[in-house]
């Protein structure tokens, strides 16, 4: 089973509810039992997350943020201020995959971005779709080729889920990254591009306890790109799975 403190959940899966009531929707996150949180547009919600996080015993170890697309400054001091140790960027371009070229571009900007966030005492990471395992050259997933190509200071957040939707054998995927995984999101449905066929974890096609024994160390960030029913429903659902019996630590 997964402990609590090794549990967190991205809160664009709760968006619409956010949007509805912010504070109400943390303090069921909380209430359900959550202790963390990943947010996303952490610049526009900084004051409201501010104020809720702490009311509600939450904390964000990390965020997603396109450092690599937008100003850093205010994402940095946003994070800063929150106490969120890790940024990562949750999206680039799929035609900059097809070729080792262009992904080490991106590997670059990482590490510039790295270095850049070193000053605040902050890590960067990068967190894929499916399109960084469809592609592939030489042999290689292009994650694996972005992987090769990243500072060691720069973690991954591989999104489980996608990672098998691209076509990877995801517990090989993440035993071959090793200590680089610091997070991952995790993840269920049938296994297509389908969002509204994703459910609570545990209830789909997923391998997802082959997958948490594949990477031990990493955070294990419970998210829903979408869903037909009451989503909090899945996030119940899903914290109940992964700290019940039968999930691995």
């Amino acid at each position: 089973m997964v402990a609590k403190d090794h549990l967190s959940l991205q809160l664009y899966t709760v968006r619409g509810k956010l949007e509805e009531d912010f504070d109400g929707t943390l303090a069921r996150i909380a209430e359900i039992g959550y202790t963390k949180v990943e947010p996303f547009g952490v610049t526009a919600f900084a004051d409201r997350l501010a104020e809720a996080l702490p009311k509600h015993g939450l904390s964000a170890p990390t965020t997603h943020a396109g450092l690599l697309r937008e100003d850093s400054a205010p994402i940095y001091a946003a994070a800063e201020r929150l106490g969120i140790t890790t940024v990562i960027d949750p999206h680039t371009d799929p035609a900059r995959w097809q070729s080792a070229d262009g992904i080490k571009e991106i590997a670059d900007g990482l590490n510039k971005a790295a270095a850049e966030a070193a000053d605040h005492g902050i890590t960067v990471g990068y967190h894929n779709h499916q399109f960084e395992l469809e592609s592939k050259i030489g042999g290689a997933h292009g994650l694996e080729i972005l992987a090769d190509n990243l500072a060691d200071n720069v973690i991954l957040e591989v999104d489980t889920y996608w990672a098998a939707v691209g076509g990877a054998d995801v517990p090989a995927l993440l035993k071959k990254f090793g200590e680089r995984v610091t997070a991952i999101h995790v993840k269920d449905g049938d296994g297509t591009l389908n969002n509204k066929a994703q459910v609570a974890v545990g209830d789909g096609t997923i391998a997802v306890r082959d997958i948490l024994a594949a990477a031990p160390q990493a955070l294990r960030v419970v998210e829903l790109d979408d869903f037909t029913g009451e989503i909090l429903d899945a996030v119940e659902g899903s914290y109940a799975f992964l700290t019940g019996e039968g999930a691995p630590e």
